[in-house]
């Protein structure tokens, strides 16, 4: 974070599907960032009976002020959570399910007193969740933006200096136009642009934004979405002073020069934005969800039931998620404090 102080609180972790690969995870990321030169560290919210079963010093704490840097060099600070049963590798249990959840409750009212600078959450199952609690939701992003009071979120997906956001995320094609209006477009823009400037740093960024149809329409021979709804949302959003290309064909975005030209790309729905991320970026790629009054950033994968157990998961996307974290809270703290009063 080349001209930033990172922050010196740490990050919370939450426990993820205990039946994945969360544990594995992150142990390989404490012993990646214990040695290492940035200041990203975190505390656990976890079982730590299953973290030491991995054969890793632990250090129980009752507070996440208690936790230190010094600390996190020796062993992994962890706010127990108990699980009420010993998770078996690829079998996700009911019983779990509340054990998780409170692990992201907690993590989130730490964000939000301001005891840790952002939370990073491992994957979770959202079966095992249907399964074991009253879990209303379509995922750990609308769940968040429910407890953390946020009327609307934006999922992005960062990896190898692209960032994608996708305007509507998990549902079917069929419905994606019923989705899919301007009121959406726009406040997806919003939030993407105030992010991109509060916690990336970017003061003026230039946002390019796909179309629906093949080749963006075709001037209206292949659907007329572009006309009638992308191109007049973008055009009054100019007008407002926003930086904005498009509507651009899709597969014509993600080029090596192409994404020279923008700060971030916004796509119509979800597989066009999610196949450029995963192709270049798959062990790497991180999720991070704007519009929240905290920073949260959590890999981008899934629970690996696959191979949970087999001591062969890679931690490339916790570790990048943990870092984009940190650099994210550094940008946002360095943000706020350039506009307070008691800065001028």
């Amino acid at each position: 974070m080349p001209g930033l102080s990172s922050d010196t609180r740490p990050l919370a972790l939450t426990m993820g599907d205990p039946a994945g690969i969360s544990a594995e995870i992150t142990v390989a990321a404490w012993r990646a960032l214990r040695t290492a030169k940035d200041l990203s560290w975190f505390i656990s919210i976890d079982d730590p009976r299953r973290l030491k079963a991995l054969g890793v010093p632990v250090i129980e704490i009752e507070d996440a002020r208690e936790a230190s840097l010094a600390d996190f060099q020796k062993a992994i600070p962890v706010l127990a959570e108990l699980l009420p049963s010993t998770p078996t590798a690829a079998k996700p249990v009911a019983e779990h399910a509340q054990s998780v959840l409170n692990s992201i409750d907690r993590a989130v009212a730490l964000a939000l007193t301001g005891e840790v600078s952002a939370v990073v959450t491992n994957p979770i199952n959202k079966k095992a969740l249907y399964d074991g609690v009253d879990f209303p939701f379509g995922g750990h992003t609308e769940y968040l933006a429910h407890i953390g009071g946020a009327s609307r979120s934006v999922m992005m997906l960062v990896g190898v200096g692209l960032r994608v956001v996708p305007t509507t995320i998990h549902v079917p094609l069929s419905r994606v136009m019923e989705e899919l209006t301007p009121t959406l477009l726009q406040e997806t823009l919003e939030i993407t642009h105030a992010a991109l400037r509060r916690d990336f740093g970017v003061a003026d960024p230039r946002i390019a934004v796909s179309g629906l149809n093949p080749h963006a329409g075709e001037k209206g021979s292949i659907g007329r979405e572009e006309i009638e709804m992308i191109t007049p949302v973008l055009d009054r959003m100019r007008s407002q002073g926003m930086h904005l290309l498009g509507p651009s064909p899709a597969d014509t975005l993600f080029h090596e020069a192409a994404r020279e030209r923008y700060d971030a790309a916004v796509c119509m729905f979800h597989d066009q934005a999610l196949l450029p991320v995963k192709t270049l970026a798959f062990d790497a790629g991180v999720n991070a969800t704007l519009g929240l009054p905290f920073i949260r950033t959590s890999p981008d994968h899934g629970v690996a039931y696959d191979i949970a157990g087999r001591g062969v998961a890679r931690a490339d996307s916790l570790l990048a998620a943990i870092r984009l974290a940190g650099e994210m809270a550094a940008r946002r703290a360095a943000f706020d404090a350039a506009r307070s009063p008691q800065t001028r």
